[in-house]
């Protein structure tokens, strides 16, 4: 029963880390290299897809790297395990405290209605992800290790 936790863990807060690792280095690339107002629209559908999708997600990794540290408190590893699960809440936090906010306006964004530094607040955006991002690495190293 903990190897078959162990596996569905890795398996989803691993591929949650691939897809937030390609958002800053594939995918915005690619919708910023777009010509005319495309970049803003890959961006803004993109904002809204992840906004509705993401959340569940994060949570989801949490309590199961929360239930595997329970279930086997006692066992080597735990410790690595509870470090997970503190730095994917570190990443939860930046989310809602920092990554969110300008997600929320971003997704609401038309060519007719972008503010004026539509372009800086993106760029913040990028750069608040690359730290969630290396958080997150962070993380599901720490759980790999421990469950290894």
């Amino acid at each position: 029963m903990i190897n078959a936790l162990e596996v569905v863990t890795t398996v989803v807060l691993g591929v949650m880390v691939g897809v937030e690792f390609s958002v800053p280095f594939f995918m915005n690339p690619m919708a910023n290299s777009l010509p005319g107002d495309n970049t803003l629209l890959a961006r803004t559908h993109g904002a809204r897809v992840g906004g509705a999708v993401m959340p569940f997600w994060y949570i989801t990794a949490l309590v199961l790297i929360v239930v595997r540290a329970a279930a086997g408190w006692q066992d080597e590893g735990t410790g690595l395990l509870v470090a997970s699960a503190a730095l994917l809440i570190v990443t939860v936090l930046m989310s809602v405290l920092l990554l969110v906010p300008i997600n929320n306006r971003v997704k609401t964004w038309t060519p007719e209605n972008r503010p004026a530094d539509w372009k800086q607040q993106l760029g913040r955006w990028d750069r608040l992800h690359y730290v969630r991002v290396a958080v997150l690495v962070a993380s599901f190293a720490a759980l790999a290790a421990a469950v290894a």
